[in-house]
C-alpha cells in the first residue's frame, strides 16, 4: 500500500512511535464497554490498537486519500470509516444516540473547535482522550491563578475532570511539528446542571477572558448596553479580581449576579 502523504492544509502530523500510539489507545480504557470514535486516523497508527479492544470502533477522516488507505488496511472497518468533516457532523447519529468515547491524534489547528463541539454533545461523550498541542493541553488542565488558565479551562472543567497524562516530543511525528504535544483525558464529572444560564455563562467567560488583564469591573461592562447597573454592582468584591483568579463555581455565581442585573434593567 502506498503511504499517505501528510497534508499541511489539514494539519496532518502522522505519529510514527508505536509505543506512544498504544499508550494513547489505552487511555480509552478508563471508560470501558462503550464504543469509540476516533478523529483523524490518518494511516491508522492509533486505529490498529483501538480495534483490538472489545468494543465498536468508528473513525472520522476528512482526507479522501487517508480514507482509501484505511479501507485497504482495515477492511473489517470499511463500513465504520466515515469520510466527513467532524465539525459538521450530527454526533447523535454516529452510534444511534448511544454514548461513546472520543479519541484521536487531533489536528492542532482545530483542536479547540473539536472540544467546543464535545461540550455541545457532553451528554453523549462521558470521556474524551487523545493527543493535542502541549500548550492547549496545559490550558485545558490548568487551575485558577495560572497564566494558562482561560476560556477552555473554565468551559471544559465545568463539565469534565481533566488529567494531563504525558508529554510527547516532536521527533515521533512525520513531519515533526514545531511544538511539543501532550496526551490528556477528560472524564465527565458529576455536574448535571451548572445552576445558572449556560449560554450566559459561556458568554461571560469569553467576554472577560478577552480582556484578561483587566479587572472584572472593566471587562464585564461589555455584558451590558448603553444602560448599565448602578455603582453598587461594580463595587462588589469580586469585581476587583481578574478572570484567571476565578474558579468555575465563582463564574457560576457571577453569571447569576449578571443575570439578575440584566433582569433589573429589563434585558
Amino acid at each position: 500500500m502506498k503511504a499517505v502523504k501528510p497534508k499541511k492544509n489539514l494539519g496532518q502530523h502522522f505519529l510514527t512511535d508505536l509505543d506512544i500510539a498504544r499508550r494513547i489507545a489505552d487511555t480509552v480504557d478508563a471508560c470501558p464497554a462503550i464504543p469509540v470514535l476516533e478523529i483523524g486516523p490518518g494511516m491508522g497508527v492509533l486505529t490498529q490498537y483501538l480495534v483490538k479492544k472489545d468494543r465498536p470502533v468508528k473513525a472520522v477522516e476528512i482526507d479522501s486519500e487517508s480514507v482509501a488507505y484505511l479501507h485497504e488496511a482495515y477492511p473489517a472497518l470499511r463500513d465504520n470509516i466515515i469520510g466527513e468533516d467532524f465539525l459538521r457532523m450530527d454526533l447523535n447519529r454516529i452510534f444511534d444516540g448511544k454514548s461513546f468515547v472520543l479519541t484521536g491524534n487531533y489536528p492542532y489547528d482545530i483542536s479547540s473547535q473539536i472540544f467546543f463541539k464535545m461540550l455541545d454533545y457532553k451528554e453523549l461523550i462521558p470521556c474524551c482522550t487523545g493527543m493535542i498541542q502541549r500548550e492547549v493541553a496545559q490550558r485545558i488542565a490548568s487551575a485558577p491563578g495560572s497564566k494558562a488558565y482561560g476560556i477552555l479551562s473554565v468551559l471544559i472543567q465545568a463539565w469534565y475532570d481533566v488529567e494531563y497524562l504525558f508529554t510527547v516530543d516532536e521527533n515521533v511525528f512525520n513531519p515533526p511539528p514545531k511544538v511539543k504535544s501532550a496526551v490528556i483525558r477528560m472524564t465527565r464529572n458529576g455536574v448535571t446542571s451548572l445552576g445558572c444560564d449556560e449560554q450566559l455563562f459561556k458568554r461571560l467567560v469569553k467576554t472577560v477572558f478577552n480582556q484578561r488583564r483587566k479587572m472584572l469591573r472593566v471587562s464585564i461592562k461589555q455584558m451590558f448596553g448603553a444602560e448599565k447597573p448602578g455603582p453598587e454592582f461594580f463595587a462588589l468584591d469580586i469585581m476587583t479580581k481578574r478572570p484567571e483568579q476565578l474558579t468555575v463555581a465563582q463564574f457560576v455565581d457571577l453569571t447569576n449576579t449578571v443575570e439578575e442585573a440584566l433582569g433589573r434593567l429589563g434585558k
